[in-house]
């Protein structure tokens, strides 16, 4: 799968402190996937993250044919991992 990355995900990554690996495999494996409800092309993976204290990756990303087009990712603050 191949991932591309917008300039606003490019900045995210060192601004939040993500990990390239953290999207690709939110994207690859979300546990909860959903279309984006303001933009219907695109979609949210989210991914509770052990890296971070099991907090929830939120990934903005638009499907293309051999991949995906980051858009933006962060830590959801509205979204936490059920125990």
């Amino acid at each position: 799968m191949l991932f591309t990355y917008g300039p606003h995900a490019v900045d995210n990554l060192d601004d939040r402190q993500i990990q390239r690996e953290w999207v690709e495999r939110t994207v690859t494996e979300p546990e909860i996937l959903e279309p984006d409800k303001t933009y219907p092309d695109r979609l949210r993976a989210f991914r509770a993250l052990p890296e971070r204290d099991g907090r929830v990756l939120r990934v903005v990303y638009l499907p293309t044919d051999d991949g995906a087009h980051i858009i933006t990712m962060f830590l959801d603050r509205g979204r936490r991992r059920r125990t």
